[in-house]
């Protein structure tokens, strides 16, 4: 995915990452997506993919847990954040664990899943 850099996918960047973590903490009701963090938003160059990198605590198969809640989540997210942002086209959300966020700030290595 060729990642934009513009003003226009940046501020749209950052309303999904809003939108999607209010959605994520008030309306979403799979318990593995309970304490999910979401680190940022990257939009491709034409502004139809969101890259949304996210952190939780917790071992491997945590994580697994948590990609699966949010992998079947995404239909009801993407159709939830199309109706606040009244977008002509809702962007494909893709999960993405933050890897980086979590070498950096916690010292922590995990091997590749």
């Amino acid at each position: 995915m060729k990642a934009s850099s513009s003003r226009r996918a940046v501020r749209m960047g950052d309303q999904i990452m809003r939108e999607v973590g209010t959605l994520l903490v008030e309306e979403a009701a799979d318990p593995r997506l309970q304490l999910v963090t979401l680190s940022g938003v990257r939009m491709n160059a034409n502004l139809r993919i969101a890259e949304i990198f996210y952190t939780v605590s917790g071992d491997a198969e945590h994580r697994k847990a948590v990609q699966t809640g949010l992998e079947k989540a995404t239909g009801f997210l993407r159709s939830r954040l199309g109706r606040i942002l009244k977008l002509q086209y809702t962007p494909e959300l893709r999960f993405q664990f933050d890897e980086f966020l979590e070498d950096v700030v916690y010292g922590k290595s995990h091997p590749a899943d």
